[in-house]
């Protein structure tokens, strides 16, 4: 059996996602180790998975684009964090190589160093990517605006101008990923848009129709479907006594400064039969003032309150719309930023849900848009069916496996500076 090493970035949207990959693999016999979160390495060891903390210079670098005054300016802030970030994931993951020898590595999409240093280790090795693919392919609009897929003259052209304006703003920064990859001796990038496109493997955490189809994207990219994982919980016993409808609001477990998704929706809902829980994760639950048919907390398992779902209001995390989704319930997307916007459109063209922009949020919209999200639900039902198709845990471990034989080179580690 092999030794299977997996590094992500400090967020718990990528981290549980890829546990249910790492936990199949584990049952099919394989030593499996992480390095994740300092806060989740204990409940990660509680599962049988071996677990280590990414160096804590990484976590103490904050993801605050939300703060910024435009969305070019929280993509420039995105672009120096992950850059920023990635210095210190190279001689981490190095180390973790020395200490561990690996046979075969699975690295964050967003870890840019790690990514790096698994390239140049000539170990085996794959990315996973729990949101939508950020690269230019034909008939896929450009990544990040929201923009409705068009395949006639005027959608060509608006797509071409587009995604020159943004790869414009990307590369801007080129040179601070391209300084990681020199430290190793990694080949430069030319374009922000080439990055990822190396590995061998990517595992997509998402399927068709929910992704728009693409007859040319790279045969690296293997869409498994979503991967759902949570904490292990009870059913609160509060739900039990409530046998109304759920509505489930959520905001982001990395704070964006979505409360107002939240305090909009209790409003919006108070007068409807429904039971509204909503999940605060990084802000405050004690600030919400909750009608007699809402419940806030700070944490709930989404599983049981899925199940008695009509609807999930959210900020359009891929992890939350996508789990819906899986479970057949349909979806109103809010997006703050982020990948959101693409998540909010992506929702809307597959007929799973509706959205609603920021901007625009007042109690009255958000309640007219989740009316339209639940007359949707045959639209996320298919997408439940086409997630469940795409082979999920199973499949990422079958890829894995198959990436191994390929290139069967055991615990072969290149020279690594002391």
């Amino acid at each position: 059996m092999a030794r299977i090493l997996c590094y992500t970035s400090p967020g718990r949207g990528h981290l549980f996602p890829v546990m249910p990959i790492l936990l199949e693999l584990r049952r099919r016999g394989h030593d499996v180790v992480l390095l994740t979160l300092r806060d989740e390495v204990a409940r990660v060891d509680s599962t049988g998975l071996r677990a280590r903390p990414i160096a804590a210079a990484i976590e103490d670098i904050t993801h605050d684009d939300w703060g910024t005054s435009s969305p070019v300016a929280a993509l420039d802030r995105a672009v120096r964090v992950f850059a920023a970030r990635g210095a210190h994931e190279i001689g981490d993951l190095e180390e973790a190589i020395r200490t561990e020898r690996p046979d075969v590595l699975l690295v964050d999409f967003n870890c840019w160093g790690a990514a790096a240093v698994a390239e140049r280790s000539g170990l085996p090795w794959a990315l996973f990517l729990p949101y939508f693919l950020p690269w230019r392919l034909p008939g896929i609009p450009p990544f990040g605006p929201g923009l409705a897929p068009r395949v006639d003259r005027l959608g060509r052209l608006r797509d071409r101008i587009v995604s020159t304006l943004l790869l414009r703003v990307l590369d801007r920064n080129l040179p601070l990923l391209n300084g990681l990859r020199s430290d190793l001796g990694v080949p430069p990038l030319d374009h922000m848009d080439e990055l990822g496109r190396t590995a061998p493997r990517i595992l997509y955490f998402t399927a068709e129709p929910f992704e728009y189809p693409c007859p040319v994207r790279p045969a690296s990219v293997v869409m498994i479907g979503p991967t759902t994982w949570e904490p292990p919980a009870a059913a609160p016993e509060w739900l039990a006594r409530n046998d109304r409808p759920v509505v489930l609001v959520t905001c982001s477990t990395e704070y964006q400064a979505d409360d107002v998704l939240v305090s909009t929706a209790l409003e919006a809902l108070a007068g409807e039969e429904v039971f509204v829980v909503a999940t605060t994760a990084a802000v405050d639950p004690s600030t919400f003032p909750v009608p007699d048919n809402a419940r806030v907390e700070r944490f709930v398992p989404h599983r049981p309150l899925l199940e008695r779902a009509v609807c999930v209001v959210c900020h359009g995390g891929m992890g939350i719309t996508q789990k819906a989704l899986a479970a057949g319930v349909p979806v109103c997307v809010v997006p703050f930023g982020r990948d959101q916007f693409e998540v909010a459109r992506h929702v809307e063209v597959a007929g799973a849900g509706a959205s609603l922009k920021a901007k625009a949020l007042t109690p009255a919209r958000l309640r007219a848009a989740v009316r339209l999200a639940c007359s949707r639900r045959s639209g996320a039902e298919r997408i439940a069916g086409a997630f469940q198709a795409a082979g999920g845990a199973a499949r990422g471990a079958d890829e894995l496996e198959a990436l191994l034989r390929q290139n069967p080179r055991s615990r072969v580690v290149w020279s690594l500076p002391a």
